[in-house]
This record gives structure tokens, sequence and C-alpha cells, in this order.
């Protein structure tokens, strides 16, 4: 059974509540290591002084920023320590809002908040008070040396706590290259419609349990043949998609909503999407086969 990380107080107004903070993500990562391949010697990292073979140990060691290539700026742990911000044991509710006003971009790590012993009943009343008024709580709490930002919500009886990025860890949209076009290209209004309507066959109810880290599930079975002393073959590379250019996008778009409709299996977002998939490369190879198409597209991309 799962332990809980952190135990403190929800705080808002005068109620206070008593919760323990628990993770709710196992994450699921395989974690190789590093060998000689030759004779499967573990290859471990040292801590060593640059330009030097020296190995340096843990407790002559400090934390420094770097303000140009090679020079530091040293902080002693006192210094870290007194910067630190206060260990309260409290989750600050700062204020209330609706759930559909903040962009997921600013979600980081979710945990569960559980009633401490004797806490229940004004945990219960906090849950569905928020279930009710369909808010989200941000608050503000202190965890691993850290303050952290934080939105609280109910889930079918239970407070989830959900650590958030600050504005200024965003980065806005205007301030990468290439992302934004100086100058937004047109789009025909057919064009649109063709889209959305693809959109909507392929749209579903959202079920988490239909989606596997496929990756995960190949290496692990790679490895346990391995292991088993199978002669495994690598398998080749699986070829990259073609972007669709401008003047092919209605016939992709056509295609695969054929695509989608002539699958057979109803509302199943899985299905559909593969489906339009297999639309959009028997697209791609005739457009391939036609001398055509292919010259005029390149002269599209030319003056893209």
């Amino acid at each position: 059974m799962a332990r809980a990380i952190w135990s403190g107080t929800i705080s808002f107004g005068l109620l206070n509540v008593p919760v323990k903070l628990y993770s709710a993500v196992a994450r699921r990562d395989i974690s190789l290591r590093q060998i000689r391949a030759s004779d499967g010697v573990r290859i471990r990292n040292r801590r060593v002084a640059d330009g030097t073979d020296e190995e340096v140990p843990y407790e002559q060691i400090v934390k420094a920023f770097e303000i140009t290539p090679d020079r530091y700026v040293p902080l002693t742990k006192d210094e870290l320590e007194a910067m630190a911000p206060e260990k309260t044991r409290a989750v600050e509710v700062q204020d209330f809002v609706d759930l559909e006003q903040i962009d997921p971009i600013y979600f980081d790590s979710p945990y569960y908040l559980g009633p401490a012993p004797g806490a229940e009943k004004a945990y219960s009343l906090l849950a569905k008070a928020m279930e009710e008024s369909g808010k989200v709580a941000i608050a503000r709490f202190v965890f691993r040396n850290k303050e952290h930002l934080a939105a609280l919500r109910p889930a079918d009886g239970v407070l989830t706590l959900t650590t958030m990025r600050f504005a200024d860890e965003v980065v806005p949209p205007g301030e990468l290259d290439d992302l934004v076009p100086d100058k937004e290209p047109k789009v025909a209004k057919r064009e649109v419609e063709m889209a959305e309507q693809l959109i909507d066959s392929l749209t579903t109810d959202f079920d988490p349990t239909a989606y596997r880290d496929e990756y995960r599930e190949q290496l692990l079975s790679l490895i346990e043949r391995k292991a088993e002393g199978e002669d495994v073959l690598s398998t080749p590379a699986t070829e990259e998609p073609q972007p669709t250019s401008a003047p092919d996008l209605m016939s992709a778009l056509e295609e695969s909503i054929a695509a989608v409709k002539g699958d057979g299996k109803g509302k199943g977002g899985k299905a559909k999407a593969k489906a339009a998939k297999a639309g959009a490369k028997k697209s791609g190879a005739k457009k391939k086969a036609a001398p055509k198409r292919s010259s005029s597209r390149g002269k599209s991309k030319a003056s893209n």
C-alpha cells in the first residue's frame, strides 16, 4: 500500500483540514544501465574535477551559479538554507476559480490528498462543497524545500492536488522563432469545414485505458526474449510520414473522411484514427505516382 509522502493542513478562511499527500502516478519508465559491450562490466559515473582525473569527495562539493562560461558564484549550504522557504505545513488557498480558465500547460505533477485521522468529516465537507460549486482552489504550499503553486479539485469524493508552473516559467509562443508565422496563411472556408468534419468523425469519449505505452511494452518484450537467449534481430526503421503540402489538403481530408466512414466500427476512436491514417497514406502514394501533381507540389513548396 502506498504511503503518504507529506502531511499538512488545507487552510482557507477559518477552516483548517488536516490532510496527507500521496503520489497519484506510478512511474513505469524502464531503467537501463551502461555497461562495456565487450565484457558486460558496469560503467559508473565519477565526480571528477574538470581538466584533471582527480575524483572530488562529496563533502568538498558546493553548489554555484554560472554567470559566464567558467565563472561561477558559489553558494554555501548555510546561504541556501537561509533563503529556503519557510517550512510550513499549510496548503494555503489563495483563490477559487473555474477549471476551464486554467490552461493545461500550467499543470505539472498530480497527487492525492487524503484526510488525516479525525479529519474525515471536515475533509468530506470540503470535497463536497467544492464539487457542488464546480470550483478549483488555487493554493501555495512548501514541499521538498520548494514553494509550489497548486490546484486542488475534487474527483469522486477525493481531493486531488496538482502542482502548477508559475506564469514566468511558461514560455510565450511569441518568443519562439518560427513558431508563429509572420503572415498567417489563408485557409479556405471549405477546408475548415472539411477539417471540422474529420475531427467530428474521430470524436469519442475519453477512455485513458485505451492508450498504452507501446514502446515500453515492446522494449520489455525484447528484454525478456534476449534474457531467455533468443536471437533478436533489430526491426527496420519505420518510414516517417510525409507532410501534406497545401494543394493536397482537400484531397487528403476527403480521403481521410471516406476512410473513417468506411471502417464500419462506429464511434471507435482508435479504429477510426487508423483508418484515417491509412486513407492519408493511400492519398500520399497516389500523389507520388502522378508526375504532374508531384511537380506542382514542388513548385508550391518552393513558393512557400
